[in-house]
């Protein structure tokens, strides 16, 4: 359950941060100023208060989601402004003298953007978005909270029938980092990869 999650949240977040980065990069009217309101409110409210909100606020008016439901949604929510900020910082650290190149051998917009631009940015960005993947990975425990049985839920409940506290959060920790070890470690190892590859192969 705690890598469903993940996956879902990494995916959709990088999803939505790529759109939004976009956006903000380029300051398209109107949908620059929406991208920074929801950059800001996302970043500057706590999860587990956007994860109430949709797990028990929205049912007030109707709207009635399962908790893992809810819980991808609250990650994406978050992550999707850590993701775009990274992106957006790639996409802005791109030389305009490569910009320049590509119109100079007949590209256009697109193609610019897309075999330009967009190598080079990703690859800028990486470890930022390594981090966040990491972050994402790490707040998934949160959504115990509305009652979806992944790691930090499972955890609690054997300690409340068992009692053993000491072991069950070893067991806990242990879990976390094998899945997050191997994460870091890719992460490291793209980052690298990215750097050092020639664009476009």
């Amino acid at each position: 359950m705690t890598l469903e999650l993940a996956v879902y949240g990494i995916v959709l977040s990088l999803l939505l941060g790529g759109v939004v980065a976009i956006f903000t990069a380029y300051k398209t009217p109107i949908l620059n100023k929406i991208s920074r309101a929801y950059i800001e409110l996302s970043r500057n409210t706590p999860l587990l208060i956007q994860l109430f909100f949709l797990y028990y606020g929205l049912p007030k008016i109707g709207i009635k989601w399962s908790g893992f439901t809810c819980g991808v949604i609250a990650l994406v929510f978050l992550g999707g402004s850590y993701m775009a900020e990274a992106l957006r910082a790639g996409l802005i650290a791109v030389p305009k003298g490569q910009i320049e190149a590509g119109k100079a051998i007949g590209l256009n917009k697109i193609q610019i953007f897309w075999y330009v631009v967009l190598p080079q940015a990703w690859a800028i960005a990486l470890p930022a978005v390594g981090a966040n993947v990491l972050f994402l990975i790490k707040e998934t425990s949160v959504i115990s909270a509305v009652a979806v049985v992944e790691l930090m839920f499972l955890t609690k409940d054997i300690i409340g029938m068992d009692y053993k506290t000491n072991e069950a959060l070893f067991l806990l920790f242990i879990s976390y980092l094998l899945i997050l070890l191997p994460v870091a470690m890719w992460a490291r190892w793209a980052e690298k990869k990215a750097r050092s590859a020639k664009y476009g192969t």
